[in-house]
């Protein structure tokens, strides 16, 4: 099996394949043969992990997992791709289809997963998104993003990079910068750095007891109108004179979204969910 001391550039490659990268499916193949090592080292990788990678493309990523020790599962939606690795990697295990809607439980049975990608930065968040609260299934995802993307999730109240993002990523995990990669360091470069995030699932979400969909939707509101209170924010979606109360209840009138602190959003979603006063 190949292993990152036979590292081949992508554009080798794809030449051999006579295919091209495809904007289709955001593909940006590394290029940094120690950058595959460093993700499998953030994920915790050695001898009988168990590892999900979405999207492993020409498998760099997939073979310094196999070295590091990992047993590796893969959903890889280019049909091209999938075939390819299939040849030269019969030790994968490979779902084909879209991470966003493949069954996780047949791509990756069982709990206690690591999930490691260099995802696309058309789909990142929504792939992110999708795997956050899926503890203890997966304990810990090692992820590529956009740098501008990494910095939201990673932000403090009262910052411009603080959004709902950011609420729903630290209410299910606890995310840590891994490093970042110049464009150079992809075929094709995209024209962005790129920022890989190490997020450690947290056994129990801080949702302040809302369920998951509440207090998405609490969050989502409170943001949708940034240069607004957050009285007029959640009037899209709740009650105006119920939410009214209910903040006044929790966090106090008069506040903004990005002014509230993780446990206050818990709050807040919590009594807005019990309130009942959410309109759709």
């Amino acid at each position: 099996m190949s292993t990152t001391s036979s590292f081949e550039h992508p554009a080798v490659q794809l030449r051999l394949l006579e295919q091209r990268a495809r904007k289709r499916f955001g593909q940006n193949f590394l290029t940094d043969p120690n950058a595959v090592t460093r993700i499998a080292k953030l994920g915790g990788v050695r001898e009988g992990t168990r590892v999900l990678e979405v999207g492993p493309g020409l498998g760099a990523l997939t073979r310094a997992l196999h070295q590091a020790g990992g047993t590796v599962h893969a959903i890889e939606l280019d049909r091209d791709l999938a075939d390819y690795l299939e040849s030269e990697l019969p030790s994968l295990v490979l779902t084909r289809g879209d991470a966003m809607k493949s069954d996780l439980e047949l791509a990756a049975p069982g709990d206690g997963w690591v999930c490691c990608a260099n995802l696309p930065y058309n789909v990142g968040t929504r792939i992110l998104l999708r795997l956050l609260p899926l503890y203890p299934k997966f304990n810990r995802l090692v992820l590529m993003f956009q740098r501008e993307v990494a910095n939201r999730i990673i932000a403090e109240p009262r910052t411009k990079a603080y959004g709902s993002l950011t609420v729903m990523c630290q209410a299910f995990s606890k995310p840590r910068y891994g490093f970042t990669l110049p464009p150079g360091a992809f075929h094709p470069p995209p024209k962005v750095h790129s920022t890989v995030v190490v997020f450690d699932l947290r056994e129990e979400p801080l949702l302040g007891g809302a369920s998951p969909e509440g207090f998405e939707h609490a969050v989502r509101a409170g943001f949708s109108l940034r240069r607004k209170t957050l009285v007029n924010a959640l009037s899209c979606l709740y009650e105006k004179e119920a939410a009214r109360a209910v903040l006044d209840e929790t966090v106090g009138l008069g506040h903004r979204a990005e002014e509230l602190s993780l446990e206050e959003w818990g709050r807040l979603a919590f009594g807005l969910e019990q309130s009942g006063a959410r309109l759709r």
